[in-house]
């Protein structure tokens, strides 16, 4: 789903009991990354004001589209369909308001356009009406990107090594605790990270993003912090106004329920691409930035790719040149396989049936016993 149209190129599929869980590489690639640019077509790198626009106003109009139906039709329908329509119009205007939310993601980047000011103020509208306060994440999540794959300085779902996970968490390897951990996570996870920073990178005091004097901000983007918290409580404001109009519940259908879904499906995109039992992680003597960048796989959606944004089939490429403009990842993706080799991880396993395998397998990171490699950490789940 896209305006524009968008060339489609599917990874070789691989299930869950093919090579697909075999480890990545983790020493120095035999290639780098001018080779791997130059494998790219040059006008993949191009960003087109128009071609942008072009996806925020598709998406707004498929997602006004279902407002309308949804606010005009479904209190028409005879008792008990609105309670079976009502999740039905939530889930499909969550996955069009996520699309949405990867297009700001897409601004924070300087990936919509050639201006910086214009990226910045489409983000910070297209983020705030989402209730994300655009800057503080944009800083937050560029040194997630300047960082990735490191236990020391990533900015979020930094793994835990075995001596630092928590006591109960051998409690809820189980099928019940993982039910009661992917809720939480879905849920929850979302607005924990942003205001306690849950699930990030650990310092020194208490980190939220929306304190623009906390550690996670230096002072020269104190005052972007700001903005964003304007813009998330103007947004917040107008709601607060609808409730008093229509009523809670009138603003929780037709706002909340869809807000829950694109929650929850950013934890779980996060999650999934970073989150795998064939990925390694580092520590400070073996991290580098390549190889960071490299430790991340792409993952199948189905239809929901191109929802998306192709952000869930092309987050490798993603990582590695971030400036790229969506439009143009699954061509360069499609260029960049034969480049990276063994280095390049897609996994299609059902998206249900990984979120639940990883919950499982990577409960805590640790080196291998016996290894020279001290500063490679891998995904584990035994508790001895």
């Amino acid at each position: 789903m896209g305006a524009g149209g968008r060339m489609s190129v599917r990874p070789e599929t691989k299930t869950s009991d093919s090579p697909v869980l075999k480890r990545v590489p983790y020493s120095k690639p035999p290639f780098t990354l001018g080779q791997v640019k130059k494998a790219i077509p040059p006008h993949c790198f191009q960003r087109s004001v128009l071609h942008s626009f072009s996806y925020v106003i598709y998406d707004l109009a498929i997602a006004t589209i279902f407002y309308y139906i949804a606010t005009n039709y479904i209190h028409l329908l005879p008792h008990p369909f609105p309670y079976l329509a009502w999740p039905i119009y939530w889930f499909a205007q969550g996955c069009v308001l996520t699309g949405v939310w990867v297009i700001a993601h897409e601004c924070g980047h300087h990936a919509f356009s050639d201006y910086q000011w214009l990226d910045d103020t489409v983000g910070l509208v297209l983020h705030s009406s989402l209730l994300v306060p655009y800057f503080s994440w944009k800083y937050s999540h560029r040194r997630h990107h300047s960082n990735t794959g490191s236990l020391d300085r990533d900015e979020v779902f930094v793994p835990k090594k075995k001596s630092n996970i928590s006591w109960f968490s051998k409690y809820l390897n189980n099928p019940p605790g993982r039910v009661i951990t992917l809720a939480v996570t879905l849920l929850l996870g979302w607005p924990l990270y942003l205001a306690f920073n849950v699930s990030g990178r650990p310092y020194d005091r208490f980190a939220c993003h929306y304190d623009p004097y906390g550690p996670i901000y230096s002072d020269r983007e104190r005052l972007q912090i700001l903005i964003s918290d304007a813009g998330v409580l103007a947004v917040t404001y107008g709601l607060f106004r609808l409730a008093a109009a229509k009523g809670l519940a009138w603003v929780f259908c037709v706002y909340g329920g869809p807000l829950l879904v694109v929650n929850g499906f950013l934890v779980l995109i996060t999650f999934l691409q970073h989150t795998h039992p064939s990925l390694p992680h580092y520590d400070s003597s073996e991290w580098d930035w390549f190889r960071g960048a490299l430790a991340t796989v792409d993952r199948d959606y189905g239809f929901l790719n191109k929802v998306f944004h192709n952000i869930t089939d092309t987050h490798v490429a993603h990582h590695l040149f971030s400036t790229m403009p969506h439009y143009h990842a699954m061509e360069a993706t499609k260029a960049i396989k034969p480049v990276l080799g063994d280095y390049y991880q897609f996994d299609g396993t059902s998206v249900f049936k990984a979120m639940w395998r990883e919950t499982k397998e990577c409960i805590y990171v640790d080196q291998d016993e016996g290894k020279k490699d001290k500063g490679v950490f891998w995904y584990k789940n035994k508790f001895e």
